[in-house]
């Protein structure tokens, strides 16, 4: 049987260096806590020394019990010419009381003369003394070997001989770095095959996204004998980021049948990714690989017939077997069956050739054709349903009216909008001011209802997309507006589509608020 695969999670630490991501010391625990409880094996907390954030993160952390996970520093082998003891490097690193160290040390010649300045030989030493030092104040090790696969391809035997001297010295594990991401799967691949001929230490492989490769490339390590994967959540990282865990993590299990984190914990991925993507304040991927929102989205008329009769013609895996969910998506290129599969997700219940079914396909081609978006907008798509099959049944309130101005005395600006609504005979006329037109007319509608609907106070708008539709009309073109709502515990979208943005807007709003007084 084959061995278990370590994962390593460094996003505080290799993750946070992507640019416009910072972590509060908060921040790194509550990742920390949901790392451990999801199973991986090593968390890298960040580098002691190098900024008060890390050392409040190592403080905080030794105050908690880890119920998986091992905690884990990492720092740089000793200094040149500064003897291992008296390295302020080591004394931050044990003053963050972890259990485990990893230390990064030069594979490459070119780093050792160029950039180290040093002589071969002392290289050498500074990691052998670096990882004694650590041994000898009961730290467990792990050797990340930088530069590993550029300085093998320029020495080789330099290259293992520094690998070498990180066994001798007693690191537990040497992690093969692909620092610069430029490596192909058959380079990793025949260098980790090298390295698992001449040591005996476990391996680890540790590869960056700068090719597109960083996941196919942690798969070309473990297949060629690593048994420890580091990488970070949603691929965070330097550049163009780290190999992405929540990608490797399901390929292991599902792919290869290798076990990483417990089985339990596959279903909580989607969760996870979302997660850590919230305390970055990250706009989650929907494109990602297996916890993207669009993973498991089927939009082709074929397609979607297909999987009607069976999910395994155009899924891999069932999505719920990492916390994803099937989508079927409605647009001009749907057929019927789209179009059935949605009512169904939403409560309709439509037969395949009825001509309630046939009027649903043809009104959102047409509508399609003219610039209307469902496949963000399925509050709008259930509203169209609801309209055909009970045949333009009456709204539960109607916009009579409506005025936009902008106020502006040359330094700054105050947009107000009026709107007048009446539902059934009576009628209300109220007035807001917003940050921008399209916000004073939310506030103005809103206000105007609640008054006759008060479900509708805990209602608001959380995100607002527009799109022009054809610049060749310059300022006059077809606007779509999509309009993302919330009640706090759901989402929903709606679309509007018109010359006048503000006019896309408001029909976009009135479909937003239309959907929760008719939703059951």
């Amino acid at each position: 049987m084959k061995p278990d695969i370590e994962i390593y999670d460094t996003t505080l630490r290799d993750g946070s260096q992507g640019e416009g991501l910072n972590f509060s010391a908060l921040d790194k625990l509550r990742i920390a806590e949901r790392l451990d409880a999801f199973g991986v094996h090593y968390i890298e907390g960040g580098w002691p020394g190098s900024n008060p954030k890390d050392l409040e993160f190592f403080k905080q952390a030794a105050r908690r019990k880890w119920r998986r996970a091992r905690i884990t520093a990492f720092t740089m082998t000793r200094r040149k010419g500064v003897a291992v003891e008296s390295d302020a490097l080591m004394r931050q690193v044990l003053e963050a009381e972890t259990p485990v160290v990893t230390i990064v040390g030069k594979t490459s010649m070119l780093h050792v003369v160029e950039v180290l300045r040093v002589k071969p030989e002392e290289n050498l030493a500074m990691i052998g003394d670096t990882i004694r030092y650590l041994k000898d104040h009961r730290k467990a090790v792990i050797y990340d070997a930088e530069h590993a696969f550029d300085g093998y391809r320029e020495d080789p035997a330099y290259a293992v001989a520094t690998w070498q001297a990180a066994e001798k010295a007693g690191a537990m594990c040497v992690a093969l770095c692909d620092t610069n991401g430029g490596c192909l799967p058959g380079e990793i691949a025949a260098t980790v095959e090298a390295a698992r001929r001449r040591l005996a230490v476990p391996l680890g492989i540790h590869t960056h996204n700068d090719c597109g490769l960083g996941v196919a490339n942690g798969l070309a390590g473990i297949e060629a004998g690593a048994t420890q994967i580091q990488g970070t959540i949603n691929g965070y990282g330097e550049r163009t980021g780290n190999c992405n865990l929540t990608t490797i993590i399901p390929l292991l299990a599902f792919k290869l049948k290798r076990r990483g984190v417990p089985a339990s914990s596959l279903p909580k991925l989607k969760d996870l990714s979302e997660f850590v993507d919230e305390i970055a304040n990250v706009r989650h991927d929907a494109r990602q690989p297996w916890v993207g929102r669009s993973a498991f989205a089927h939009k082709g008329g074929m397609h979607v017939h297909a999987i009607g009769r069976t999910t395994r013609s155009y899924e891999h895996i069932p999505p719920e077997a990492v916390g994803n969910s099937r989508r079927v998506l409605v647009s001009d290129m749907s057929g019927r069956t789209n179009i059935l599969l949605k009512a169904a997700e939403m409560g309709f219940h439509l037969a395949p050739d009825a001509p309630e079914t046939r009027a649903i396909t043809a009104e959102v081609k047409r509508r399609e054709s003219l610039g209307y978006e469902y496949e963000a907008a399925e509050a709008s798509l259930a509203l169209l349903i609801r309209g055909i099959l009970d045949h333009n049944p009456e709204l539960r309130f109607t916009v009579d009216g409506y005025h936009v101005s902008i106020r502006s005395n040359g330094t700054s600006s105050v947009c107000e909008a009026t709107v007048k609504v009446r539902v059934k005979n009576r009628t209300a006329h109220t007035v807001a001011e917003g940050e921008g037109p399209v916000n004073a007319l939310d506030s103005a509608l809103r206000t105007g209802l609640s008054g006759f609907f008060p479900k509708l106070k805990g209602i608001g708008l959380t995100d607002y997309k527009v799109r022009i539709l054809d610049g060749v009309a310059g300022t006059a073109a077809r606007t779509r507006v999509l309009i993302t709502s919330s009640d706090g515990r759901r989402e929903w979208g709606t679309v509007g589509v018109s010359e006048n943005i503000i006019t896309a807007s408001l029909q976009a709003l009135v479909d937003s608020i239309e959907y929760v007084l008719i939703r059951k």
